[in-house]
């Protein structure tokens, strides 16, 4: 189990990328992809009871995610926002933080870059040292890793990035994830 170290004044956190932790996004050509409609927009059914359990656990949970799609002009920014009011409605989030940007602006938010789960520190008073952040993808990982968090990796097999390296956790699912972060065991302590 993870636990908040005594001496420090912040709150532990999960950190959750959204589309293949949360989201069911389409796979195709070795990778997943955003749903890009509302009717296509499908929360995994067993997410909630997953952060009921983190939730629980005395974690804050907050999205972090990339969402280039609207700055590629494929999605308009309203139908995402109504999805992260959808996912506010059907989970207990504190806080869903999106870079719209495109791959190519090199902005200081998008994910490996670790400004989302900064941001989130500052506003939420969140101990990065304390916290996990749990993704499907390299730039989830490394995000988590540069802001301090200790990592957990949903691996559905895609053939077209590697899978991320020095990851504390691989797991096959959500449920399996929030299993083994919660276990007595002392899985997380060494990375």
């Amino acid at each position: 189990m993870v636990k908040q170290s005594m001496a420090s004044a912040g709150k532990p956190a999960i950190f959750l990328d959204r589309d293949g932790v949360l989201v069911i996004p389409t796979f195709r050509d070795g990778r997943s992809f955003a749903p890009t409609s509302l009717e296509n927009f499908v929360i995994y059914p067993e997410a909630r009871a997953c952060l009921d359990r983190l939730k629980g656990a005395g974690f804050l949970l907050v999205v972090v995610t990339n969402q280039p799609d609207v700055g590629n002009g494929v999605v308009e920014r309203a139908v995402v926002d109504e999805m992260h009011r959808r996912l506010r409605v059907a989970l207990p989030l504190d806080s869903v933080k999106v870079c719209f940007h495109r791959q190519d602006e090199n902005c200081a938010c998008r994910k490996p870059k670790p400004y989302l789960l900064l941001e989130a520190a500052r506003e939420m008073n969140i101990e990065l040292s304390a916290s996990v952040i749990i993704g499907d993808r390299v730039s989830d990982i490394e995000a988590g890793r540069s802001a301090g968090c200790r990592t957990i990796h949903i691996d559905w097999g895609y053939t077209a990035e590697p899978a991320p390296k020095d990851v504390d956790i691989v797991a096959t699912s959500l449920t399996e994830a929030t299993d083994r972060l919660l276990t007595p065991q002392r899985e997380m302590a060494t990375r």
